[in-house]
């Protein structure tokens, strides 16, 4: 595998076990028999992987609800998953943080062709780096070309020496202009964390408040999305969450549930697969966005060839993955993975069937591992929003 695609992975995947298929049977709540019986195959199917807990939660058209649970929460005790357990949200945050910047773009607060140097002058320089070639719909788009260079950990040593490492917004942008960029601005694709700390620091520029303060004021609370919460440098969940692991090789699984996003301003949400369906369906219903930014959001650019192993024939808007449906057609999401959590998700496009499914392990010591991990939680996510009203 790759460093760049070990890279890509470290935000959206982490690890496994072998020993949950034995910890508890799948458990199942809900509306229809059909989808819960489909639904409770899929998470079964998930943890039969190695993966030690898996919820899943799906949201049809009129409202109704279908839930279910496999494994267990945690592997020395064998407590059960909760159907409506905490987890790091991680990488979907980038959905919200998208949202705000298109919501000042309507309120003429911004523009998405200003450049990084117009809100951030002399930020982004060196080694090739230039802000003002850089705009807005750049970074919100992964087209910025910037690299990406995140601390993180490879082994369970570098785990424990650096779990609780705390960086600042600047600092992770100085380690990105270490490096030269990707391509030039805008001839490319290639997932870069670095662009969504920028726009983080942005919000901040615009609205005289931490990101993560206009997210909960603009998106959270008008929704009343109550359980999804910024844990800023706090290392641990509410309750009750399951613990998360991380397979580091063969025999190598370390519990990496107590640690410190390294992007705690803008990756240190906690969520819950209720909330998660209650965000994307709002958001693809219009509730959060005028027509005109919605529609920019969902104009897409092909992902890079790397990542097209994780989403076949996937697309990249503007906070916003598209993916093909078997059923015909397509559906929004951005899947996420920090600290062991991994969520995929979905919503077809006019919002009206959703569906979440968070595993709080993942098999990411292998390329092979890695794919056979997302492609049964996708085949999850695609069955819940093909299936009939």
């Amino acid at each position: 595998m790759t460093s760049t695609l070990r890279k890509h992975l470290a935000m959206a995947l982490a690890v496994t076990t072998l020993l949950a298929a034995e910890a508890a049977g799948a458990v199942a709540q809900s509306a229809g028999p059909s989808t819960v019986e489909r639904l409770r195959r899929d998470t079964a199917a998930i943890q039969a992987l190695g993966v030690s807990g898996v919820q899943a939660r799906v949201i049809g058209p009129d409202g109704r609800q279908s839930v279910a649970t496999s494994g267990t929460a945690d592997l020395a005790t064998g407590r059960p998953v909760s159907s409506d357990g905490y987890f790091r949200m991680a990488s979907t945050s980038k959905t919200l943080v998208a949202t705000v910047v298109l919501q000042l773009e309507a309120e003429g607060r911004l523009s998405l062709d200003d450049t990084v140097d117009h809100w951030l002058p002399g930020v982004v320089r060196g080694n090739g780096n230039d802000g003002g070639r850089i705009t807005l719909r750049q970074l919100l788009q992964h087209t910025s070309g910037i690299h990406d260079d995140l601390p993180g950990y490879t082994t369970p040593e570098e785990y424990y020496q650096q779990r609780h490492d705390v960086y600042g917004p600047e600092q992770l942008v100085a380690r990105a202009m270490a490096h030269a960029p990707d391509f030039p601005p805008g001839e490319g694709w290639e997932y870069s964390n670095t662009g969504y700390v920028l726009l983080g620091m942005i919000i901040q520029k615009v609205t005289g408040q931490p990101a993560h303060r206009a997210i909960e004021d603009r998106v959270l609370r008008p929704l009343g999305l109550d359980r999804t919460r910024w844990a800023g440098t706090s290392p641990t969940l509410p309750r009750p969450h399951a613990e998360a692991y991380q397979l580091f090789g063969p025999g190598s699984v370390v519990d990496v549930t107590d640690q410190i996003p390294v992007d705690h301003e803008n990756l240190s949400w906690v969520t819950t697969t209720r909330d998660e369906n209650g965000l994307l369906r709002a958001l693809l219903a219009g509730r959060l966005l005028p027509a005109r930014q919605l529609a920019e959001m969902k104009r897409t650019v092909p992902v890079s060839a790397e990542v097209q192993q994780l989403w076949p024939g996937g697309r990249y808007g503007l906070g916003l993955s598209e993916r093909p449906l078997s059923c015909g057609g397509t559906y929004w999401s951005h899947e996420g993975g920090d600290g062991g959590y991994i969520t995929l998700n979905g919503v077809t496009d006019d919002g009206r069937r959703s569906a979440v499914v968070s595993m709080s392990e993942a098999r990411g010591d292998t390329l092979e591992h890695i794919l056979g991990q997302e492609n049964a939680a996708s085949a999850l996510i695609d069955h819940a929003l093909c299936a009939s009203p």
